[in-house]
């Protein structure tokens, strides 16, 4: 006779039956039925050493995937600890499924150690959120919190598992009704009223993100464009662009309030697909927070929650433009392998010489990638993943996630040392995976984005105290101690010709690599 599933197989069979076949662990004394549950051939399952590495990589995955992953934390502190991640993928609109182990109900009313307020930790960047009660509606909670995850945009989803509720037998399941997870049709009078935008011929730029900013969507506003004369931006930082060589291109709005206002000064119009209007990254003394200039029109194409490439079809149609029509397109960049010193030009150069067509970049390079990246838009077609919330330590973890997703493809990961300190025992999980990433490390040995930001802040000259809070160099980190440590084979790089050279052969060998770019 077949033995009674309990509450934790429950859960792990019905997260895979709804697509949901990844768990980026990171597992505790309450999670072991849990543990022992994710011994199942349908699921596989990821340790990962830091909860932030667990929550990033399941960002990294649905950003390639467009499906959810989940992760298996330990307790309230377990969440705290991977929360940096979860703010970072809910600002790129990533779905997610976390499961969040708990004591005991019982074991609850007498305060354990680690007992915390679950509930609270989770709301501020979850959409959903639900403590499981009983091992028959396990089944009920899984499907619904993956159905939450499923939507567009992606949104975060936390399941709280009590230990006993794991360990049940499941007597009863009880199943919610599937639901339509069609995506919203923007308003037709919407559509009309930005075509009349378009025709009037007044400066406009159609800014681009989320769903937008790749596939068959990108190649419709590059028909729009090409049409009517509008230009194509993003803001500074995209979930995931598709660019390179043959691709629709996409001006990037700067990152600086001066930068971006003098950017968008020209424009009556601005234009917004699955966003909205560029905001500063932060306050500043004296400087605006919404970077247009006074007078310029904003609207809507496509909301968050809709289908913009549906919306490219529907404004085609209504400016009386075959969908079929030219589109533009980027051409390669003729380079030469860059020589001399190592600065964001010589960097960048190298970056558009080396990218192999295909390639995931995951940037979190700061400093050096302001200046880089906006030179390598013509390099071999490739995607690009940019930190959307801005909270430190993304990039290892989500390279890991999109490696994981898309075994087939190249992954480079830009990181500032500052950044990487914070979740590099990412390295650890890339070797154990076997996953083709090469990590460039842009050693710099300080917070030189902080040193920039105390300038733009007006907090006057920094005196020595001060200096040293933003200063990593003393002691200096080792990175090449620091991969071998973790079984990943580096290098240090000292000139832009050896960082072109070594990047290349990086790319073109299989596992985890990374090399130390000495700045």
């Amino acid at each position: 006779m077949t033995q009674p599933q309990n509450g934790a197989t429950t859960l792990v069979n019905t997260l895979v039956d709804h697509g949901v076949d990844i768990c980026f662990a990171n597992p505790g004394t309450s999670e072991m039925h849990f543990l022992a549950a994710l011994d199942n051939p349908r699921m596989r399952s990821v340790l990962c050493l830091f909860e932030g590495v667990a929550t990033g990589a399941a960002d990294g995955w649905y950003r390639m995937k467009e499906t959810p992953a989940s992760t298996l934390l330990h307790l309230g502190p377990g969440l705290a600890n991977g929360l940096a991640n979860i703010h970072n993928a809910k600002r790129a609109s990533s779905g997610m499924v976390n499961i969040v182990g708990e004591h005991s109900i019982s074991h609850l009313k007498y305060n354990p150690p680690l007992s915390s307020d679950i509930e609270g930790l989770a709301r501020p960047l979850s959409h959903w959120v639900r403590r499981a009660d009983s091992a028959d509606t396990i089944a009920w909670d899984t499907t619904q919190a993956v159905q939450v995850a499923s939507e567009h945009p992606g949104k975060i989803s936390t399941l709280i598992l009590p230990g006993d509720v794991s360990w049940r037998a499941v007597e009863t399941p009880i199943v919610p009704p599937a639901r339509d997870a069609a995506r919203k049709a923007p308003l037709q009078a919407r559509i009309d009223h930005i075509a009349r935008v378009l025709k009037s011929g007044e400066p406009a730029m159609i800014i681009l993100a989320n769903r937008a900013t790749r596939g068959r969507a990108l190649d419709l506003a590059g028909r729009v464009a090409r049409a009517t004369g509008a230009r194509l931006g993003s803001q500074f930082f995209t979930a995931r662009i598709e660019r390179g060589a043959g691709r629709t291109p996409i001006e990037r709005i700067p990152y600086a309030v001066a930068q971006a206002t003098a950017f968008l000064e020209g424009f009556q119009h601005l234009i917004t697909v699955e966003t909205v209007e560029p905001v500063a990254f932060f306050s500043y003394p004296d400087k605006p927070s919404l970077m247009k200039k006074e007078g310029t029109s904003v609207h809507a194409l496509a909301e968050a929650d809709e289908d913009s490439e549906l919306a490219f079809e529907m404004l085609l149609d209504a400016l009386g433009v075959s969908a079929d029509a030219p589109q533009m397109i980027q051409p390669a960049l003729e380079t030469v392998p860059p020589t001399g010193p190592l600065n964001p030009i010589s960097i960048a150069h190298a970056l558009a010489v080396a990218i192999p067509e295909n390639a995931i970049v995951v940037d979190e390079s700061l400093t050096t990638g302001r200046e880089s990246m906006g030179l390598t838009m013509g390099a071999a077609p490739h995607d690009l993943i940019n930190n959307m919330g801005g909270s430190i330590g993304y990039s290892t973890p989500v390279a890991t996630g999109a490696a994981l997703a898309c075994p087939d493809r190249p992954v480079i990961c830009m990181v500032g040392d500052g950044s990487a300190m914070y979740t590099i025992q990412s390295l650890w999980t890339q070797a154990r995976e076997g996953l083709n990433i090469t990590t460039i490390i842009f050693a710099n040995n300080s917070y030189a984005i902080l040193k920039a930001e105390y300038a733009n802040m007006g907090a006057g000259t920094p005196g020595p105290q001060a200096m040293a809070m933003i200063d990593i160099g003393n002691p200096r980190i080792d990175w090449l101690a620091m991969a071998k440590s973790m079984g990943v084979p580096s290098q240090p790089v000292e000139t832009a010709e050896d960082f072109t050279r070594a990047l290349a052969d990086a790319v073109r060998q299989p596992g985890p690599k990374l090399i130390e770019v000495r700045l």
